[in-house]
């Protein structure tokens, strides 16, 4: 019978209670009363011949696993990284469980970084575990090792496809959990599923993945989501390829190196297969027909996919992000080259001002690449599924100092993540502390009975509306005061709604 044991301790980490996981046993610290186990392998070493493949069983251990430290990070397209190994698949669990009945829910977190780069080593969750839930992080390979489909790969696969392995390697680390967390005082049925721009598309992913299926009951998507068209040429928003236009990109890339059989690619060294990253990311996940059957949105009308309870949300200025031009020529060119028939309808819905630049105009790219997804998001699972929405709009302002560039710009891409983490450091806002709580209480009321107002009214809790169709409600997160609000753009985004089912009915 193995047991947890929350020793007391100082400031020094102390031994924590061993605990049988799936592969053999751990052993993880105490830090102020919480119980850490870092480095927890999830599956086998994704190295050698298993590079390209789904992630394999955990490989078994003699003795007791000291689970103290983080694993290595995946290998980014970027590079740099000190930790960062092929084996990478580890995942980390902190919990604040006094024993194995107390079935707390359970909060899994899926990093960002454009499916080129990221770690769970980043984060740290004991802010949020302290809020009665047990929080997960989990690694999951990236670049071309996460995402690389070629011919050869899918001839030697049983669904002859290739390419999604970093999303496989999620659907892995969630059968863990299922597997293994009542023994760190969870219950697999209360699973939140959570994640920020690459963790929240694969956040959306999952949702509609059948191989997902039963592995959660609620998600959390920050600035996420995959419901624009298949096309061969990616932009933020519409980045989704067939199998057949990945593999075709995999034998050029494959032919580049020299290497046409699976043999010669997995020869290939890991820095050979780093590239620098772009605007829609080093690489990314494919509708293979298997892991992501087809066009999300078209799965989303068709109501085939995980119908669970959902908070979604993006940033009030992520358009300010992603390298957007602040040159009204250039800006005027670069929607004509993407919109095509539709640029001028849309240049006139996300206008200049004065000949110049703006919010409003920063917000064209906003809302293609998070805000429409977003909002088609919560609107197509109202009018298919069963389960409750909420929406956000996170508007929390930086307050950049006057001369910077970004003087008088609102939240950029990624700014919410410290405050879930409650990683908020001094700032120019000094709102920044109060509403980093309030969605703390939000994000873990929602874990533990999917509503983000929790199972009783709280009157210091702004109360949160379900999103509806009609009369669209969102809850604007600012430190000015967490407040229901419409929709914001939608009126435009309703044009960018034309604009992707005229895309769609063109690809």
């Amino acid at each position: 019978m193995v047991v947890l044991v929350a020793m007391v301790c100082n400031a020094q980490p102390k031994t924590a209670g061993q605990v049988k996981v799936t592969g053999g046993v751990i052993q993880g610290v105490v830090e102020d009363g919480m119980m850490i186990f870092k480095g927890i392998p999830f599956a086998a070493p994704p190295v050698g011949e298993l590079r390209w493949k789904a992630p394999q069983p955990v490989i078994p251990w003699e003795g007791v696993r000291n689970a103290d430290k983080f694993g290595p990070s995946p290998i980014s397209s970027m590079g740099g990284q000190r930790d960062a190994s092929e084996d990478c698949l580890y995942l980390n669990v902190w919990t604040p469980a006094k024993s194995q009945k107390e079935k707390l829910p359970v909060m899994v977190w899926i990093y960002g970084g454009g499916f080129s780069m990221g770690t769970s080593s980043y984060y740290d969750g004991a802010p949020i575990a302290r809020e009665g839930v047990v929080l997960v992080t989990i690694n999951y390979r990236v670049g071309k090792l996460g995402y690389f489909a070629h011919p050869a790969l899918s001839a030697e696969n049983p669904e002859h496809v290739s390419g999604n392995y970093g999303i496989l390697d999620q659907i892995a680390a969630l059968r863990w959990v299922q597997d293994n967390i009542a023994q760190f005082g969870g219950d697999s049925k209360k699973v939140t599923i959570f994640g920020e721009s690459a963790g929240g598309i694969s956040v959306s992913m999952l949702c509609a993945s059948p191989l997902a299926k039963g592995l959660f009951r609620a998600a959390i998507s920050q600035s996420g989501s995959s419901f624009g068209p298949v096309r061969p040429k990616s932009y933020p928003g519409e980045n989704m390829k067939s199998l057949a236009q990945s593999e075709k990109e995999g034998v050029e890339f494959g032919e580049s190196k020299g290497a046409t059989t699976a043999e010669a690619l997995r020869a290939l060294k890991p820095e050979d297969l780093s590239r620098q990253m772009t605007v829609t990311g080093g690489a990314w996940p494919i509708v293979d027909g298997y892991v992501i059957p087809d066009d999300q949105f078209k799965m989303y009308e068709a109501g085939k996919y995980n119908d669970v309870a959902l908070l979604i949300g993006y940033n009030s200025d992520e358009g300010d992000s992603f390298g957007f031009t602040e040159d009204p020529t250039q800006h005027i060119a670069s929607v004509r080259e993407r919109y095509e028939d539709y640029a001028d309808k849309l240049l006139a819905v996300y206008p200049l001002v004065d000949g110049k630049v703006v919010k409003v105009t920063r917000d064209l790219c906003r809302d293609s690449a998070f805000g429409w997804g977003t909002w088609s998001w919560g609107r197509l699972q109202n009018k298919t599924g069963k389960q409750p929405v909420y929406m956000y709009y996170f508007d929390q302002d930086p307050m950049y100092r006057e001369g910077d560039r970004r003087y008088g710009h609102r939240s950029p891409h990624g700014q919410d993540v410290d405050f879930v983490f409650q990683s908020v450091r001094p700032g120019n806002n000094p709102t920044d502390q109060a509403l980093s709580k309030y969605i703390l209480k939000y994000w873990t009321n929602f874990a533990k009975c999917c509503n983000p107002n929790g199972e009783k009214s709280d009157p210091s809790l702004p109360a949160w509306p379900l999103f509806k169709n009609e009369n669209s409600q969102v809850m604007v997160l600012t430190g000015e005061g967490p407040h229901p609000a419409p929709v914001p753009s939608e009126a435009a985004m309703k044009v960018l709604d034309e604009y992707f089912a005229w895309r769609r009915s063109q690809e």
